[in-house]
């Protein structure tokens, strides 16, 4: 190696009693990335991301919450804070509440100077955090069933799908889809039960849409890393690992969910996706990873919770796991989490010494730069990076700040396979190069 890894400017180091803080990653929240915090299963009075899957499923024994209209404030709850100067609830004066924003239903403040004080910034992102507030309980519907919609068999070959325009034109009109979801009878008792007016029936559209398009996003991106570093799908099974997979990934998964693989792929011999993450959430995927491909044209999904050197060594170096053909990670977070050296600097340098193709994409161009001034230190061999053409298109909010520009899950990517040969070390930093698949 020939250099240290850089350290994170201050402002990324969070203090050591912030709020939104935890033990592993989730300290990116201050670091213009969203995530889910340790705070709230605090609130919600929850001992892991397990139990909070079961709750909001509706599948906890005795009931987490009494009634729909009690889960839904609770989840609420968890976005209580002024924005202006970061009171919590508790820590208001006795009579004193915190008042949401008439206008995005989003943002809270404990006084109207805070409010005030807050203004000139809030204004520039008032409207884009009522779509935010919107999707987040649209959401839901991933976990009832209702979510994901059915997409159509791809009418074109996947080299000539070059973003979500080319992706939209091939499923033809959305609005029976999106109606169903509109009139079912989920998203009624949704409105009936959160504290807030139901948007109009085109808002609703637009935000079913968006959350579909985060899922999506998952296996589009996949399809796409297979392309780019040209492994064929039709000559030989793939193995493909999902290292750092977590609560974005695994909270509702279920063994269907990237099948769109398949469409993108028809008549493939075989690809076989394992998600390892040491916060990966149980559910239908913890079962074991394939030792022999099952059938041809399937997709197969298997979950390994723990960091992902440790899963290579356990499973893969003992042949109870197959070696992967690719490596992807959604918003691994190198910048931002304080356990780079624990946690991914063994697993990255286990993927450049192996030269194992791998494929990472982040929340907003900020972290795509800093993961990559990371990598150059570690002499990765980084093959292109630039903007995701299936970037989610469901704005997400930066929890511990939220009058910031939202971020998109895999708004960005980079692709890196090995060591860096020593003539290129001396090339110019301008010589990355952008997909132009």
């Amino acid at each position: 190696m020939s250099g240290q890894i850089p350290a994170l400017p201050e402002s990324f180091a969070p203090g050591i009693d912030g709020v939104f803080s935890d033990r592993i990653g989730f300290y990116s929240l201050d670091s213009n990335v969203p995530g889910l915090s340790k705070v709230i299963l605090n609130k919600l009075n929850m001992k892991d991301y397990g139990e909070y899957r079961a709750a909001i499923e509706g599948k906890t024994k005795g009931g987490a919450f009494r009634n729909y209209k009690e889960m839904f404030q609770k989840m609420e709850e968890t976005f209580k804070f002024c924005a202006s100067c970061n009171k919590l609830p508790e820590h208001l004066s006795e009579g004193q509440t915190l008042k949401r924003c008439v206008k995005c239903l989003n943002v809270y403040y404990c006084t109207k100077e805070c409010q005030k004080k807050d203004w000139p910034q809030h204004k520039m992102f008032c409207k884009k955090l009522r779509l935010v507030a919107v999707d987040r309980l649209v959401e839901w519907l991933m976990f009832t069933g209702d979510l994901p919609f059915t997409t159509e068999k791809w009418s074109l070959p996947a080299a000539e799908v070059k973003g979500w325009d080319n992706w939209l034109a091939m499923q033809g009109d959305l609005t029976p889809r999106l109606d169903a979801i509109l009139s079912s009878t989920n998203m009624g008792a949704l409105w009936k039960n959160v504290s807030r007016p139901q948007p109009e029936d085109a808002d609703l559209r637009e935000s079913v849409w968006r959350v579909e398009s985060e899922f999506l996003s998952r296996a589009l991106s996949v399809g796409m890393a297979i392309r780019l570093f040209g492994l064929d799908p039709y000559f030989k099974p793939l193995t493909i690992h999902l290292a750092g997979a977590g609560l974005n990934e695994t909270m509702g998964a279920r063994l269907t969910d990237f099948d769109e693989l398949d469409k993108m792929f028809p008549g493939h011999k075989g690809l076989e996706v394992v998600m390892v993450g040491p916060e990966v959430v149980d559910g239908p995927i913890m079962r074991p990873p394939l030792t022999n491909f099952g059938p041809k044209t399937k997709t197969f999904i298997s979950a390994y919770k723990g960091l992902y050197h440790q899963f290579y060594e356990d499973m893969v170096e003992t042949e109870k796991a197959a070696k992967p053909d690719l490596v992807v990670g959604f918003h691994p977070g190198f910048h931002a989490t304080q356990g780079l050296g624990e946690g991914w600097l063994p697993s990255l340098l286990l993927l450049r010494d192996f030269n194992i193709p791998s494929f990472f994409t982040m929340f907003n161009e900020m972290e795509l730069n800093y993961s990559l001034q990371i990598l150059s230190e570690l002499e990765m061999h980084i093959k292109g990076s630039g903007p995701n053409p299936f970037s989610s298109q469901k704005p997400e909010q930066v929890q511990a700040c939220p009058n910031k520009p939202p971020s998109y899950c895999n708004s960005h990517f980079l692709y890196f396979q090995g060591l860096l040969e020593q003539e290129e070390l001396e090339q110019p930093d301008n010589s990355r190069t952008y997909w132009k698949v």
